[in-house]
């Protein structure tokens, strides 16, 4: 008897020792900086040479398509433009059905400030197409000093860009742009991506 009582003994610390040393061994949650993709898609189509400010120029819908190579989340929007908008609105789209994944207003207060909105996160699915676009009569309208193209797709960290597009609209519509254009970018907007896996 003595001896099971041993051997129980010594089974037990073994068990306990096993359970806590395995809880130890699990690998910590990897978490992601975010990223913006805006710099890196400026530099690599060269419509960082020369910006222009553009107001009161009718209303559009435009904004540039994306693939995530990663899977991931829109964690915050990011806007400047060059007049100030208490409603401007944001959306993102699922780019193969053109239908609205999320839209969101921003409050700019002033122009050419840049303007931050932490949001309810957006995932988004690896190698998935996608299109990013604000509904504005405002923009910075970049190009290449010489006015040439840029080619896409530009990669830009985990996102890479495929193209940019706008369509004539209104305040109260958010239609989803058809006319590509691959000699400028409007903007500014985008947004800080975080890959989750």
């Amino acid at each position: 008897m003595k001896t099971l009582k041993i051997l129980f003994t010594i089974l037990s610390i073994a068990t306990l020792t096993f359970s806590c040393s395995s809880d130890d061994d699990k690998p910590e949650a990897i978490k992601y900086n975010e990223e913006n993709p805006l710099d890196a898609y400026m530099a690599g189509s060269g419509f960082s040479q020369k910006a222009v400010d553009v107001k009161n120029s009718g209303i559009y819908e435009y904004g540039f398509s994306f693939k995530p190579t990663v899977t991931g989340k829109i964690n915050t929007l990011i806007v400047k433009i060059p007049d100030v908008n208490s409603a401007l609105r944001i959306t993102l789209w699922d780019a193969a059905t053109k239908t609205v994944i999320k839209s969101e207003t921003i409050n700019v207060p002033t122009a050419n400030v840049t303007v931050e909105k932490t949001i309810a996160s957006i995932a988004l699915t690896k190698d998935k197409e996608y299109f990013f676009t604000v509904n504005s009569d405002d923009w910075i309208n970049r190009t290449k000093t010489d006015g040439s193209a840029a080619t896409y797709p530009i990669v830009a960290g985990n996102i890479v860009i495929t193209g940019y597009a706008y369509i004539s609209s209104t305040a109260a519509e958010t239609i989803f742009p058809t006319n590509a254009r691959n000699t400028y970018y409007a903007g500014d907007i985008t947004f800080k991506f975080q890959q989750t896996e």
